[in-house]
């Protein structure tokens, strides 16, 4: 409580007790009695209370968050062109009188909800846009009075300010600022720019009018029924386009993934031939000069070819034929059981025929 409100209390309490003192007065003299003494402190009182009510008249408490417009009789222009600063002041009692301004920060909300913003019902902002699409703002403006344009403000719109200045120059500088943007840049591309420049058009025309914009706030956007559902349509059509393209994608990725297998099989094909070639060529080298060490060894050993035919003959053969100039047959062994059991090797009789030129 301030020391100007406390004065006023005082005064209020001083002319009740004037009040109470008139009564009992009333009462004596109409019993009769005296009432001398009580006419004193009647006007004793009374005039305390005068004095006391002419001081309170007189001083004025201003709170930190308020700023204090004096209505002055005195004054040429009716008013003093300078605001209460915060604080105990004193005005002329009588003559002058203070209106309060708040230089605290406010909140005007347009909102389609019904119970949100200072309007019931649907209070959104509705707008075109360049290509005649309509939409629905829902917006909140903080703002503040100037503390150094209190004066003004007054002159201008007194109490007013709120419902004759905010609400319409706001709702104004919106629909301004979207008939100027498509409606696909309004909820998209250019919303952010959208955004700024009514806060710059806001301010500066608010500016002008003694209050400060805080900020603006875009909340959300509505479209009509009708545009909101071509834009789901568009949607709809936008993600089975998007998911066509990843189909075709992914055949590509497949298609190209059975052609890199398939190079890489006929890839192993080329090498396995390869060594496959490589390998008959290297047998083929390597036969090549066994044959040539045979054909060297049968050069300088004849006898050997011999060898080599008789080993090779099968079991079944027992007797070979010597070319003509060996005059006889060479035994081959046999194989018969012994009394053991066990094949020994014995000597066929070969007959030695004479052979004649």
């Amino acid at each position: 409580m301030n020391f100007a409100t406390a004065l006023q209390g005082l005064v209020g309490i001083l002319w009740l007790v004037v009040v109470g003192m008139v009564v009992l007065a009333i009462i004596r003299a109409a019993r009769a009695q005296n009432v001398k003494s009580l006419t004193s402190a009647i006007l004793v009182t009374a005039i305390i209370a005068l004095l006391l009510t002419t001081v309170s008249a007189g001083l004025v408490f201003v709170p930190p968050d308020q700023r204090g417009v004096v209505i002055s009789a005195l004054e040429p222009q009716g008013y003093r062109e300078q605001a209460l600063q915060p604080g105990l002041r004193w005005i002329i009692p009588y003559f002058e009188n203070v209106v309060m301004y708040p230089i605290s920060r406010q909140t005007y909300t347009m909102s389609i909800a019904s119970i949100e913003g200072q309007v019931q019902g649907d209070d959104s902002v509705a707008a075109r846009t360049s290509d005649g699409q309509e939409v629905f703002l829902d917006a909140s403006v903080i703002y503040a009075i100037d503390p150094d344009q209190v004066v003004r403000l007054h002159i201008a719109w007194q109490k007013r300010y709120t419902d004759e200045l905010v609400r319409p120059l706001s709702r104004g500088v919106m629909r301004d600022a979207v008939s100027q943007f498509g409606v696909e840049e309004v909820y998209s591309t250019r919303r952010l720019e959208m955004t700024q420049q009514i806060r710059d058009d806001l301010s500066a025309k608010l500016q002008d009018n003694g209050l400060l914009l805080v900020d603006f706030i875009l909340r959300n956007i509505t479209f009509s029924p009708e545009y909101a559902a071509s834009v789901e349509q568009k949607q709809i059509a936008e993600q089975q386009a998007q998911q066509a393209r990843f189909v075709v994608e992914q055949r590509k990725q497949e298609a190209q993934q059975a052609i890199e297998t398939a190079k890489g099989q006929a890839e192993s094909v080329k090498i396995k031939a390869q060594g496959d070639a490589d390998a008959r060529l290297i047998q083929a080298k390597a036969e090549t000069e066994a044959l040539q060490m045979i054909a060297q060894a049968l050069k300088e050993r004849p006898e050997l070819l011999t060898y080599q035919y008789i080993t090779h003959l099968a079991p079944s053969i027992q007797t070979m034929l010597l070319p003509s100039n060996n005059p006889f047959l060479l035994p081959l062994p046999t194989q018969q059981p012994s009394a053991a059991g066990t094949p020994t090797l014995s000597p066929t009789p070969i007959f030695t025929p004479t052979l004649s030129p």
